[in-house]
């Protein structure tokens, strides 16, 4: 342990940042006496350590501080490109304001908004779009006249599109023209293609779930990046933590 390093940041912190725990679970896995720094067990939640040097267990196991990847959580608006480059045309990084390059995960088509994540993480964007993690994606339909009800049970069962069934969905009405849906597969244009099949037209597409990530209330065109717990439930998800 260091005490006189600029650097140096308290242990419930390096905890959460290194997505074993929140903050206030950490201060009590220190009183606990669960954690040691250099091999010496701790039970002061104020003590601060070094990143970069010190050696911090929790139950026996070595803590591993997470990569310095940083991911991002935007609220696309219409008209953005979920894409790093189109000269002449709005993109997604134009809205954030990071030194550090990111790429936009799960893309949104240029008349869709809501929950986009970035990240400089590469392993990120395969394994939110495998099929196999299961990954669920949800959004808020909006049509251009009233859904049949057995449309709806189709859209629930699978759709047959140009490039094969689609996979079972979930799907809840909230009024004649606007039901929401959850997907476990990201294929191109895949809820409008859905919606055409059965003779719809979709006006608005508002994504605000991704796996573990909910947009809630970030207003629309605005960013912020993930909490602790954040980063932690979707690298756990992702099979990554």
């Amino acid at each position: 342990m260091r005490q006189d390093r600029k650097s140096n940041i308290r242990l419930q912190k390096y905890l959460a940042d290194a997505g074993v725990c929140s903050r206030r679970k950490g201060e009590q896995y220190i009183r606990r006496g669960l954690v040691r720094v250099n091999g010496k067990t701790v039970t002061q939640p104020g003590t601060t350590v070094d990143p970069e040097k010190d050696i911090v267990e929790i139950a026996g196991k070595k803590v591993k501080p997470l990569k310095s990847d940083i991911y991002i959580m935007l609220n696309k608006p219409a008209g953005y490109l979920s894409t790093c480059s189109q000269p002449g045309r709005k993109i997604v990084l134009d809205l954030v304001d990071v030194k550090q390059r990111v790429f936009p995960v799960g893309r949104l088509d240029r008349d869709s908004t809501g929950l986009l994540l970035l990240t400089s993480d590469g392993r990120i964007h395969n394994r939110l779009a495998h099929p196999s993690f299961d990954h669920e994606k949800e959004y808020l339909v909006e049509t251009d006249r009233p859904v049949k009800d057995h449309d709806l049970e189709t859209l629930e069962k699978g759709v047959e599109l140009s490039d094969g069934m689609t996979r079972p969905a979930k799907v809840k009405k909230s009024s004649a023209e606007k039901f929401s849906i959850v997907l476990q597969e990201g294929r191109n244009r895949q809820i409008r293609r859905m919606a055409e099949a059965l003779g719809y037209r979709v006006v608005s597409l508002h994504r605000i779930r991704m796996g573990p990530l909910y947009l809630k209330d970030l207003a629309p065109g605005k960013w912020r990046h993930l909490t602790a717990a954040e980063r932690r439930e979707l690298l756990k998800s992702c099979g990554l933590l």
